[in-house]
């Protein structure tokens, strides 16, 4: 049974979708504020957690980066009112998994939070490895590293790697990246896979200003060179 962390600080919302949450098999917990999301988050045991945006004590940009600067890998989607694009482009580039615009239904919630645990689940159960020169990526753990030190790689950021993975060698057309890394039903822009993108070479690449390990090719893809 899957944890969930909802985090709203609307209780007639957040025990609504507790409740809807609780009859699909789900476990739930709930937060009221950013501060408290964050608290439980850090402890682990979580699985997903659903973020609204507009928070108490610290809004949900701010919980989403600062989880994810401590190397908390828990997927995040998040829920926002704001209809426009900037805010969803902010919330993935930041390091969430999704989002959901509200007003939204239960079942398009679920189903969100049911393709990014498989999602994640398909990453986590690969069994694959990468190994090139000091980096080691262990993607059925979850865990990456140069030499000895651990590298705090977000969800997003090892399906990125995974996906250049499975098609080493080869460019991987950014729709095609997109599709694989995100699902086939989340929009956005090539911004925000070059964000994500030159995050993940500031963890793997020895030299991140000039990248062997993950190349790009203009106006066409991305290819990793293992």
């Amino acid at each position: 049974m899957a944890k969930i962390l909802i985090v709203e600080d609307e209780p007639a919302i957040a025990m609504g979708l507790r409740d809807d949450l609780a009859l699909e098999g789900f476990d739930v917990d709930v937060a009221a504020d950013g501060a408290r999301a964050e608290e439980l988050a850090r402890r682990g045991g979580i699985d997903l957690i659903v973020l609204d945006v507009m928070l108490p004590k610290k809004d949900g940009f701010a919980v989403c980066r600062s989880l994810r600067e401590a190397g908390v890998a828990t997927p995040i989607l998040m829920l926002t009112a704001r209809a426009q694009e900037i805010d969803r482009v902010v919330g993935l580039e930041l390091g969430a998994d999704d989002y959901v615009t509200k007003p939204f239904s239960p079942r398009e919630l679920v189903a969100r939070i049911r393709a990014v645990l498989r999602r994640t689940g398909e990453l986590g159960g690969a069994g694959d490895q990468l190994v090139v020169g000091a980096l080691r990526v262990n993607f059925r753990r979850f865990e990456a590293w140069r030499g000895t030190q651990r590298l705090a790689l977000t969800p997003t950021e090892f399906r990125i790697l995974q996906s250049l993975h499975r098609h080493r060698n080869e460019v991987v057309p950014i729709d095609r990246l997109m599709g694989e890394v995100w699902g086939p039903d989340v929009f956005l822009s090539d911004r925000v896979v070059y964000t994500h993108i030159n995050n993940l070479r500031g963890k793997v690449e020895e030299d991140p200003s000039h990248p062997a390990l993950i190349a790009g090719i203009r106006g066409v893809g991305y290819r990793l060179d293992a």
